[in-house]
């Protein structure tokens, strides 16, 4: 695999990202840990992450048909891309919101 630690992505514009999770699961508390770390590490100011508590806001769920959780939603640039899992898989978990790499 790729080691992508020291790569620079092309974002255009900010990357709008909504990080749907349940509560303080395992799984939601890794999802959060990892989609922060590789926002932080990759995508250095270009991006605006929102965590939503599916518990507390159970109407988002509904209105962005959030089926499972964890789900990461890419809502701007369009297109409008759901990711779901803990996104433990960087390089992945960049190719499904549509990073580009720079080489």
């Amino acid at each position: 695999m790729k080691d992508t630690s020291k790569d620079k992505f092309i974002v255009e514009g900010k990357l709008v990202l909504q990080l749907y999770v349940s509560g303080m699961s395992q799984k939601s508390m890794e999802a959060i840990e990892n989609i922060k770390r590789l926002c932080d590490e990759h995508l250095q100011g270009a991006f605006n992450l929102e965590i939503i508590d599916l518990y507390k806001n159970p109407d988002l769920a509904s209105q962005q048909q959030i089926i499972f959780s964890p789900s990461l939603v890419k809502q701007l640039p369009l297109p409008k891309k759901t990711l779901i899992g803990t996104f433990s898989d960087t390089e992945k978990t960049i190719k499904g919101l549509g990073i580009v790499i720079k080489e």
